[in-house]
């Protein structure tokens, strides 16, 4: 039983000791994947295909907002995010930008995946709390402005 205990606590240990920037460097990829993903198949080089419009038009008809600006403005914002994600500049703002995002999509497109939006939206409020990490622009940018 000891040697049990012993074991639990030495791999604790070592999961502890695993440093918080590989989590942010996690976080933003995976969310950033997501996202991007969706966006490349909504596109056809720099045009939004017209497929995307119709599915804005009867699938992701969203209330407020005409069809065709919530396919720009989707179809924009899947690729700059992401983009902010990865390279870690305005990480908070990009993370926060999915977050709302996810929320529309949870409340008014798919409202029955909230497992799904729930575990994008971890690594978003991780972002959000705790920011993009050392490797990343955001630090880069704050270190040269700190002095």
């Amino acid at each position: 039983m000891t040697q049990i205990v012993g074991l639990t606590r030495t791999v604790v240990g070592l999961l502890s000791s695993l440093p918080e920037w590989i989590i942010a460097i996690a976080a933003r990829v995976a969310v950033a994947g997501v996202f991007w993903t969706s966006a490349r198949l909504k596109v056809d080089g720099f045009t939004i295909k017209d497929s995307t419009y119709f599915l804005f038009e009867h699938e992701y008809a969203l209330p407020l907002i005409p069809s065709d600006w919530a396919a720009v403005m989707g179809t924009i914002a899947e690729h700059v995010f992401p983009i902010m994600l990865i390279l870690g500049i305005g990480t908070r703002f990009g993370a926060l930008g999915l977050l709302v995002m996810t929320a529309v999509i949870q409340t008014f497109v798919y409202p029955g995946a909230w497992n799904l939006h729930l575990l994008w939206a971890v690594g978003m409020l991780y972002l959000i709390i705790k920011g993009p990490g050392p490797l990343s622009l955001d630090h880069l940018i704050a270190r040269r402005f700190a002095h």
